[in-house]
């Protein structure tokens, strides 16, 4: 037998096509029909990828043949989606901090290199040069400024700026500090998804009555993970400050943590790179170098990335003991440690000067979210 192309038209009018409210016909569903006998090829283009949606086509379009034009007649189907990319969450811009200078993120490839310890002294030696300082634990799984700055049985205190409840930052050594460690128990882990870790560094940023300051600083987690781009996408960061030791897998994961805010997506400058432990003196023999983990590692990655060295800092034991009593090292005075300290952080005030008075201010980035995928741009 061979089917006739009008009845086949006018039964497909018949069928819906998902999601469009029109039929096939009269859509423009479907693109072209052939027929060679009893058979038949029909091919159709709609909008809707759910799998359910092609297979309910299909069937309806076997069936209105079979049943209003030829029973036995071969049917076969050409299905193509034309699904348009669709946002499903719009962009969500950062933004600044009113009277916040300078935000600096410092940051750190991998874990256990001394990133706290580095800006827990940045911001005491800024606060010795006379700058306004604060500083922002970001490492929501392990916290360490309450210790570092021995308040960790302080709490935020509640005060009313312009007619809103705002978190006033606990201060230490002139340093304003908040910490998701005010808000747990020491021996309480913190065990929450990304969203939730997002939305308490959010209250922490927007919600604190910072004040004035010269430099907000940023004690960001080890790694460039969730934390980091909420962190980008809250704020439009001055610039960073990478810290690595000497040793070839530290440096390895240095390299990936410049690498993350070098990307053109996130596009935030980096200031430098610190060598932390860069080599060991005894203290009876304060002369004495001994490069435990390799000699000049940093120093020669900053300058294969193209990028300053900032300073390298002694592995030394009064650095470690003046972070667990909650007094960083910097603040001891005429020491070989507080030249080092001195000398990193004039590098970082002179790196960012030189920053804000040749590029333009750099802006939170923008997350968009399409068709279930995640985006980074600017």
């Amino acid at each position: 037998m061979k089917l006739n192309k009008k009845e086949i038209l006018e039964a497909l009018k018949t069928i819906t096509v998902p999601g469009a409210g029109e039929n096939m016909i009269d859509s423009g569903a479907v693109t072209n029909v052939l027929t060679f006998g009893d058979e038949v090829i029909i091919d159709i283009t709609i909008n809707n990828p759910a799998l359910q949606a092609r297979k309910k086509t299909e069937v309806e379009i076997m069936k209105v043949i079979h049943e209003k034009v030829y029973q036995k007649a071969q049917v076969k189907v050409n299905l193509k989606v034309n699904a348009p990319a669709k946002s499903e969450k719009i962009e969500i811009k950062g933004k600044a901090i009113p009277g916040i200078k300078n935000i600096v993120a410092v940051a750190s490839g991998k874990g256990g290199v001394g990133k706290s310890t580095i800006t827990a002294n940045l911001a005491v030696t800024l606060v010795k040069m006379g700058f306004k300082v604060g500083l922002l634990d970001a490492d929501i799984y392990g916290p360490s400024a309450p210790i570092m700055f021995d308040v960790v049985n302080e709490r935020p205190l509640s005060v009313n700026v312009g007619g809103k409840s705002k978190m006033k930052p606990v201060t230490n050594h002139g340093v304003k500090i908040l910490s998701i460690g005010f808000f747990t128990k020491p021996d309480q882990a913190v065990i929450w998804r990304g969203p939730m870790a997002a939305k308490a560094l959010n209250q922490m940023i927007f919600d604190a009555a910072w004040g004035e300051l010269d430099f907000l600083l940023l004690d960001l987690p080890p790694g460039t993970g969730d934390i980091h781009l909420s962190i980008m996408q809250s704020l439009p960061i001055t610039g960073a400050v990478v810290v690595s030791t000497p040793q070839t897998v530290a440096l390895a994961d240095a390299k990936k943590g410049v690498a993350m805010f070098k990307q053109e997506s996130i596009n935030v400058p980096v200031l430098g790179i610190v060598e932390n432990m860069a080599y060991f003196t005894p203290e009876e023999l304060p002369e004495n170098k001994y490069y435990l983990f390799g000699e000049g590692g940093a120093k020669w990655l900053a300058e294969d990335l193209n990028v300053r060295f900032l300073g390298e800092i002694p592995l030394v034991q009064s650095i470690r003991e003046a972070g667990d009593v909650g007094r960083p090292a910097a603040l001891q005075t005429a020491t070989p440690i507080e030249k080092s300290f001195e000398e990193l952080t004039r590098n970082v005030v002179e790196e960012t000067v030189r920053r804000n008075d040749d590029l333009p201010p750099t802006e939170a980035i923008k997350i968009t979210t399409m068709a279930g995928c995640s985006a980074v741009k600017k």
